[in-house]
């Protein structure tokens, strides 16, 4: 799976169900795995809810990769 096909795909957090936002960037280490993805949220999501910031997710969190999201299993 290529960089481009995951930011297409949105962030739905398993716990409360809310959309979180896209792929903006990867955060890879030192042994060149993924440690985090940055998600930014959608321009509506900041318009409406004052959600502005970006939120790293642990590659740990991902609970499944389907075809258009990627499930999280985030507690906030």
């Amino acid at each position: 799976m290529r960089m481009s096909d995951l930011q297409t795909k949105d962030i739905v957090n398993t716990k409360d169900g809310k959309r979180l936002g896209r792929i903006s960037d990867l955060i890879v280490g030192e042994n060149g795995e993924i440690e985090y993805l940055v998600v930014e949220p959608s321009k509506l999501l900041k318009r409406y809810t004052g959600f502005n910031s970006e939120t790293n997710i642990k590659f740990s969190q991902i609970v499944k990769f389907g075809t258009d999201v990627i499930l999280v299993d985030l507690i906030k």
